[in-house]
């Protein structure tokens, strides 16, 4: 069995983004996660947002699969993906929603 999450976030810059996947795969291969499916998308029909006057605007779906939710846990903690995230995802994602998590046969 493996975890997986299904994120969904809006990308502000692109150029950066693809910077941030570039230098987190390394780090996310080390904890034996990958990516299932990648999705630009340009229309959210539906959106449950925190508040009524809040929105969730999302233009990137995708999922993320690892061996273990104790090994997803270990990569978003992992201090080298930290300062990644700090550099590039920070500067180019407005907004990430988890959209489900779940063990997957």
């Amino acid at each position: 069995m493996s975890y997986e999450i299904l994120v969904g976030l809006h990308v502000l810059d692109d150029y950066t983004y693809e910077k941030y996947r570039i230098a987190m795969k390394p780090i996310l291969s080390d904890y034996q996660g990958y990516f299932c499916y990648d999705f630009k998308v340009s229309d959210v029909l539906i959106s449950q947002a925190l508040t009524p006057d809040s929105h969730c605007d999302i233009n990137r779906v995708f999922t993320l699969n690892f061996i273990s939710k104790e090994k997803m846990d270990n990569f978003f903690s992992d201090p080298q993906y930290l300062l990644v995230k700090e550099e590039f995802f920070v500067k180019s994602v407005g907004s990430a929603t988890i959209l489900a998590s779940y063990e997957k046969k």
